[in-house]
């Protein structure tokens, strides 16, 4: 796999744009990102997990996932090895992070809403 199969399938997800942070393309879905090709230059694709997702894809394929290097990685960013890996792989990896990124989107939501209410309802109180 390379860059333009990264690009390929990440766009193939539902609602998925691709976008530029900081010069290099990156991802999106509902205006927030979910993976990147920051590292494309490295041989990377870059995913955006929960800690516990990436400890999850890194046991079980350490050849292929990789912690990003200090606070980001903590936080479950995580380098895919695109040489190393198959369509399937990427797919499913590139699944796992849109999924977390519109669920994030969802309660993000929910709570700007629930906000909204709370200031409306004071608002005629």
């Amino acid at each position: 796999m390379n860059g333009n199969d990264f690009r390929r399938l990440a766009l193939s997800l539902e609602g998925a744009e691709e976008g530029s942070h900081m010069g290099k393309a990156d991802f999106r879905v509902g205006g927030r990102i979910f993976a990147t090709l920051a590292a494309e230059d490295q041989g990377y694709g870059n995913l955006m997990l929960t800690p516990e997702q990436q400890a999850a894809f890194v046991e079980e394929l350490p050849d292929v996932f990789v912690p990003i290097v200090g606070g980001w990685g903590r936080r479950g960013c995580t380098h895919m090895r695109l040489a190393m890996a198959n369509e399937d792989m990427l797919a499913g990896a590139l699944r796992v992070a849109w999924k977390l990124r519109l669920e994030k989107n969802q309660k993000a939501d929910r709570k700007h809403s629930s906000r909204a209410k709370t200031k409306r309802k004071a608002k005629f109180e």
